[in-house]
C-alpha cells in the first residue's frame, strides 16, 4: 500500500511538471556567441558577434542589438552605457525569425583618477541634523535631514549655522536628498517611495511624486534640466522634472566592476558626485555613460568634527557657484566643511 502511494506521488508530481512546460516558450534553435571574457568588455573595445547553429537551419537574416540600438557583428563599443547591458540577436531562417538575448557587462576603460583636498573654511553646523541632502540655491544652503520623527527641510545661512525656515516631516516618512529646479524644492523619502515638492521660497507643498521603477529614495540632483536620483544600488535614475516619471538610468562603473551604495548626489561643473554609504569618499561619475572618472577620500573629516556618540558617517555635499567651491558635511556632524579639491 506504501509502495502505492508512493508511485501516485511520483505520477501527481510528474504530471503536474508535464502541465507547468507546456506552457513555456519554445526553445531557441540558436546561441549568441561572443568574443567577451566572462559576458564583460571595456570601452573602445571590439565586440565580435556570431551565432551557433547546431540544426543547421538555412539563416537568411541575422541582425543586432545592443540595448536596442541597432549594432553590427563586428562594432567598437565607444559611445556605449556602462553596466550590464542586453545583446540581442534576431534570426530569419525557413521562414520562421527567433530573436534570443544575453546579457554584456561594459566597463569603463581607465581606472578613477584620485583627487584630495584642502581645507578652506570651516563652519558651524547643527550636531543634531542627521543630513541627507545639501544643496546651495541663492546663496543658502539647503538640507534635508532623516530619521522617523526627526526629518526635515530647511534653509541655513551657511556662514552662521541660522536656520532660516524649517519645515518637519510627518513622523511617517525618513527623509532623504533634496535638490532645487526652477525654484523648487524636490525632496526624497527612503522607503516610503515617495517624494515631495515644495516652493522654495516659500517651502509650501506643492505636489508629490511617486518612484516608479527605483525601490527606494537616496540622493537626487539636477543639471537645470534632469532630475537624478540614486537609490542606494549602482543605478542613477533620470527624472523627468515636469511629468515626474523615471525615463531612464545610468550605472555606475569603473575599470573592474560597480559601485552601489550610491547616496548624496551634488551637480558639479558638468559631473555627478556622489558619496558611498559608509565609506566617507565620493565618486565622480559621467552623467552620460556612468564612468567613475574620479574619487576623493574625504574620510579624514569625520575626526575633525565633536566625537560624540551619535556622530555618524559623511553625507552631505554642495557646491557653491558663487565661490566655485566644495561644501561637505555629514550625519549630526558638528562642523560643515568648505574644501578646494587637488589632483593627486
Amino acid at each position: 500500500m506504501r509502495t502505492f502511494k508512493l508511485l501516485t506521488i511520483i505520477f501527481l508530481a510528474l504530471f503536474i511538471s508535464s502541465c507547468g512546460s507546456s506552457t513555456t516558450q519554445k526553445k531557441n534553435d540558436f546561441t549568441l556567441v561572443t568574443n567577451a571574457k566572462n559576458n564583460a568588455l571595456a570601452l573602445g573595445e571590439a565586440l565580435n558577434l556570431s551565432i551557433k547553429n547546431p540544426k543547421k537551419h538555412t539563416i537568411t537574416s541575422v541582425s543586432y542589438t545592443l540595448n536596442g540600438e541597432t549594432i553590427s557583428e563586428e562594432t567598437t563599443l565607444q559611445n556605449t552605457k556602462l553596466g550590464e547591458q542586453t545583446l540581442e540577436a534576431t534570426i530569419t531562417f525557413d521562414g520562421e525569425t527567433q530573436t534570443i538575448s544575453q546579457k554584456l557587462t561594459v566597463l569603463n576603460n581607465t581606472p578613477p583618477k584620485v583627487y584630495t583636498y584642502k581645507i578652506i573654511n570651516e563652519y558651524p553646523h547643527d550636531i543634531t541634523s542627521y543630513t541627507q541632502g545639501l544643496e546651495f540655491h541663492n546663496g543658502d544652503l539647503y538640507e534635508s535631514t532623516g530619521q522617523h520623527g526627526e526629518s526635515k527641510l530647511r534653509k541655513v545661512n551657511y556662514k552662521t549655522g541660522e536656520v532660516l525656515k524649517n519645515v518637519d516631516l510627518e513622523d511617517a516618512y525618513f527623509g532623504e536628498g533634496l535638490t532645487v529646479l526652477n525654484n523648487k524644492v524636490y525632496q526624497l523619502t527612503w522607503q516610503s517611495g515617495t517624494g515631495f515638492v515644495y516652493n522654495a521660497d516659500t517651502f509650501e507643498k506643492t505636489g508629490s511624486f511617486k518612484y516608479n521603477n527605483s525601490k527606494e529614495g537616496w540622493g537626487i540632483c539636477n543639471d537645470n534640466k534632469t532630475l537624478y536620483k540614486s537609490d542606494g544600488t549602482e543605478k542613477i535614475w533620470t527624472i523627468n522634472p515636469e511629468t515626474l516619471t523615471e525615463e531612464g538610468y545610468i550605472q555606475a562603473y569603473h575599470s573592474q566592476g560597480k559601485v552601489v551604495g550610491l547616496n548624496e548626489l551634488e551637480w558639479v561643473n558638468g559631473k555627478i558626485y556622489a558619496n558611498r554609504y559608509q565609506k566617507n569618499g565620493v565618486a565622480i561619475i559621467n552623467p552620460t555613460n556612468g564612468a567613475i572618472e574620479g574619487v576623493i577620500d574625504f574620510s579624514p573629516l569625520k575626526k575633525q568634527v565633536t566625537q560624540h556618540q551619535g556622530l555618524d558617517v559623511l553625507n552631505g555635499i554642495a557646491y557653491n557657484p558663487e565661490t566655485k567651491t566644495l561644501f561637505i558635511t555629514g550625519k549630526r556632524w558638528d562642523k560643515l566643511f568648505e574644501v578646494e579639491i587637488i589632483k593627486e
